[in-house]
């Protein structure tokens, strides 16, 4: 058994909208109702979980009715981590891969989602983009994390761009956030996250460095950016809408 949880519990306002970021429209539909008819045609979840906090829960449950979805609330604004921690007690113990989406991430594609959760996986699988540069409408992707790289080219650990350094942040390989987890490895870590960060949050990606240190592989497949992108600003709107005419 496959099992995808989505990410919603942000607020709009850096998208200068009373809505919940995942319900500003994109030429008229919801940001992630694009996600959503992709994670149907994939096959993967019949009831994919959905992570909204108290504030954003009815709105968004009524905005997507027409979809089958079981609602988790994040309580407090804890991290990524937290996110995905709060949806364990939803999840059978039969679950063999946990796929982690967010749902401003209108592009992603279900063919992406079934490779993503058939490929062998013994703790996580994470989904790079390379960039030649961060320009034009690249830009966008400056804020996310950085794929670090060790000896033999080993990902070694994802670190966020408030926490990275000057070199750190010259890497083009970012991370979108997409994650797959071997959900028994997952079950028995999300417990070690910390927060002693400058976010003072739970980072999901911290569980690349757990699985680092304990000698798994972190295993990649890369997807394009195009399909990689997420919407966090009204300028990047902008951009998403000019890339579904593409």
């Amino acid at each position: 058994m496959n099992r995808i949880v989505i990410l919603a519990a942000g607020k709009g306002t850096r998208m200068n909208s009373e809505l919940p970021k995942v319900l500003v429209p994109l030429n008229g539909k919801a940001i992630i109702k694009y996600l959503l008819d992709s994670v149907v045609a994939s096959g993967v979840d019949q009831k994919p979980c959905i992570v909204v906090s108290p504030d954003n829960k009815e709105i968004i449950k009524n905005a997507l009715s027409d979809y089958d979805l079981e609602y988790v609330v994040q309580d407090k604004v804890l991290g990524t981590g937290h996110a995905v921690s709060c949806v364990r007690d939803y999840l059978s113990q039969e679950t063999n891969n946990l796929l982690v989406l967010y749902g401003d991430h209108p592009f992603l594609k279900a063919g992406s989602m079934k490779k993503f959760i058939a490929a062998d996986n013994n703790s996580l699988i994470i989904a790079p983009t390379i960039l030649p540069d961060y320009n034009d409408w690249h830009q966008n992707f400056y804020h996310w994390g950085r794929i670090v790289r060790g000896e033999n080219n080993k990902v070694e650990r994802i670190v966020e761009l408030k926490d990275a350094s000057e070199e750190e942040k010259l890497i083009k390989e970012v991370n979108p956030g997409f994650m797959v987890f071997n959900y028994k490895w997952l079950s028995e870590n999300v417990e070690k996250l910390k927060d002693n960060n400058k976010a003072k949050e739970y980072y999901l990606t911290d569980l690349v460095k757990i699985a680092f240190e304990e000698g798994k592989e972190v295993e990649t497949i890369n997807i394009e950016a195009r399909e990689a992108m997420g919407i966090n600003s009204l300028e990047e709107l902008k951009i998403a809408e000019a890339l579904l005419d593409k």
